[in-house]
């Protein structure tokens, strides 16, 4: 699982460029940040009040005072800059995030949302994912293809929605898949697996793209 999960945040970060605000949500897409290619300006936002986010702090050297959305012990570049909530989530809301890379349990095909709650479990809330995928230019969804077996790309979402047709792009460890007016489209299919498997382990149906590329993992 860990090296499926590495394959995901490798491929994500290849969409970013220098310069880009960029969001990453809790959990896999947090990886992301290990993988920017090396000499690429890319300013990392956490929602919780800074930008200039860094690694994961290593255990002995944790600053209590630096965490990242989620709770934990990060570090941060020597450029960081502290501020409050409010401030956050005004440059979120002002449209100053290029790329949000954001966990989900399910995306339909026309690009509706599900990442914060499944009824009858308790959950920490939505936190600022509601924010994200409206004020960020780009939402990327980082996400394992199933959930024990189970399709997370869906005709249409079954948990309550965290926004509709939201999602731009779609990265797991079989592919790379675009939201569009017609529907999902692959652009890049692992060599791990055949159209056939992408196609069963979905829920909808895939268009497939004339210029189907490889997905590559370095």
């Amino acid at each position: 699982m860990a090296d499926i999960k590495a394959r995901i945040a490798k491929r994500v970060a290849k969409e970013l460029k220098d310069g880009y605000v960029v969001n990453l949500g809790i959990g896999l897409p947090t990886m992301v940040g290990d993988y920017i290619p090396e000499g690429m300006d890319v300013i990392l936002h956490s929602e919780n009040g800074f930008v200039g986010l860094d690694a994961a702090a290593e255990p002995g050297h944790e600053d209590v005072d630096i965490t990242n959305s989620g709770g934990a012990y990060v570090t941060a570049v020597p450029r960081a800059n502290f501020f409050d909530a409010a401030t956050s989530f005004g440059i979120v809301r002002g449209g100053h995030v290029d790329v949000t890379v954001l966990g989900a349990m399910q995306v339909a095909e026309n690009g509706d949302l599900a990442n914060w709650i499944v009824p009858g479990k308790k959950v920490a809330g939505m936190g600022g994912a509601m924010d994200l995928v409206v004020g960020a230019k780009e939402v990327i969804i980082a996400m394992t293809h199933t959930a024990k077996g189970a399709h997370k790309i869906l005709k249409k979402c079954t948990l309550p929605l965290t926004a509709q047709r939201c999602v731009d792009l779609i990265v797991t460890e079989m592919g790379v898949m675009k939201v569009t007016d017609e529907g999902i489209v692959v652009t890049e299919l692992h060599p791990d697996y055949t159209k056939e498997d992408i196609q069963a382990a979905t829920e909808c149906e895939l268009i497939f793209s004339p210029d189907l590329k490889v997905m590559e993992e370095e």
